[in-house]
């Protein structure tokens, strides 16, 4: 599967679970987005390999309540705030904290020379490194470079989760969580 169809469907799914969040059926959206209801359904039900025209998005974004960039580069637990009327953290705003807060060069060095991959680090996330920072500490034996792409995966992988579990799959990707925790859980005896 390339990249593009990667995107066309988790942009449907995203739309989707929005939509649901919103608590809108096909027809309240359809009406409500000023887009033709097969439309709708066709992004709703069976989004993969539908290529979304930015006209759609446009008018998906704004139906929602948000801007394009924002529905396409944000992650859903940054978008589903804002069905309910919650802020949005800005990415100028973690890069800041990042800015004011790295105290150890290579974090500082890096925030540099990667300001766009900083900008979408979440407040949470930026937090989460400036607190591990240190001569000794984790961020210095692991590298900024390694921790942030762990960061972009978990981050990937949760909002992947997310999609699937609006699915038909719901069932299966319970049992192979439940199944992988099980196994790194610690024992109650130990």
């Amino acid at each position: 599967m390339d990249g593009s169809t990667t995107t066309r469907m988790d942009m449907a799914a995203k739309i989707a679970r929005l939509v649901e969040e919103r608590g809108w059926n096909q027809e309240d959206f359809a009406r409500i987005a000023q887009l033709n209801r097969h439309t709708v359904r066709e992004i709703i039900k069976n989004g993969q390999g539908r290529r979304l025209r930015n006209a759609t998005v446009k008018q998906c974004a704004e139906a929602l309540g948000l801007e394009v960039n924002e529905l396409r580069e944000f992650n859903l637990d940054r978008l589903l705030p804002r069905m309910h009327g919650q802020h949005i953290q800005t990415d100028a705003e973690a890069l800041k904290l990042l800015q004011e807060k790295a105290t150890q060069p290579e974090l500082a060095c890096w925030i540099q020379h990667n300001p766009d991959r900083a900008a979408l680090l979440s407040t949470e996330e930026a937090e989460e490194i400036i607190a591990i920072q240190g001569p000794n500490g984790p961020l210095a034996r692991i590298g900024i470079e390694k921790y942030v792409e762990l960061i972009e995966r978990k981050r990937r992988l949760i909002q992947q989760v997310g999609v699937i579990a609006g699915t038909e799959y719901l069932c299966l990707l319970e049992q192979f969580v439940n199944l992988v925790y099980d196994k790194i859980r610690p024992s109650a005896g130990h």
